[in-house]
This record gives structure tokens, sequence and C-alpha cells, in this order.
């Protein structure tokens, strides 16, 4: 069992091994400018594909980040099967752009009140 959960692991590598090091392909928008088809700077070594691993209750939860179209996947890998299966997908850009969310007082925004007053 912990066999298949090795390999499992060894197989996640393998892909995230194989999709940081992929190149951009010729002619690809940004390709040789060194910007993205929205006309952003890229960023540096900081946006390639990130592998978070944590242990626990039985499983390995595996969490991916791209940086550069700022997705993450969560994945579960079940100690005993060795089954790897994903959870959630979740592009958060727009969630990196709110201001505050479910945090308590004072808010962001009126701590900045707090200091501009002064």
């Amino acid at each position: 069992m912990k066999a298949a959960v090795v390999g499992m692991l060894v197989a996640l590598g393998v892909l995230v091994a194989g999709a940081v090091g992929a190149p951009d392909p010729v002619g690809s928008p940004g390709a040789r400018s060194g910007r993205t088809s929205a006309g952003q700077d890229r960023a540096g070594p900081s946006s390639e594909l990130m592998a978070l691993s944590v242990d626990s209750e039985g499983r390995q939860q595996v969490t991916l980040i791209d940086p550069r179209s700022r997705v993450m996947a969560v994945y579960h890998v079940d100690r005993a099967t060795g089954a790897l299966s994903l959870k959630s997908v979740r592009n958060v850009h727009w969630d990196l752009l709110i201001e505050d969310f479910n945090s308590a007082n004072p808010t962001p925004r009126e701590i900045r009140a707090l200091t501009e007053t002064r």
C-alpha cells in the first residue's frame, strides 16, 4: 500500500517537473518578448508551478499553484489505496482583488482611514 502512495507521489512529481520545465512554444504570446498575451511582464523564478504537501487524517493533501495563471488545485492521496482525487480547482485572481473578506474589526479599510486622518 505504501508503494502505491509512493508511486502516485512520484508520478505527480514527474507531472510537476514536466510542467515547470516545459518551455514556451515557439510563437506563443510572450515567447520572445517576455510578456504575456495580456501585456503584463512575466514574473521571474516565482512564476513556476509550486507544489505544497501536507499529511493529515490518513491522507496526503497536495496543492499545486500556478502563479502565472493564478490557479490552484487541491488533491488528496489516500494512504491506504494510493488513490489520487482532485478536490478543487480555483482561479484566485478575483479573490486577490477583494480588499477584505471574513475579517474581524478593525477591517483594513478602517485601519487605513485611521492612518489617513492623522
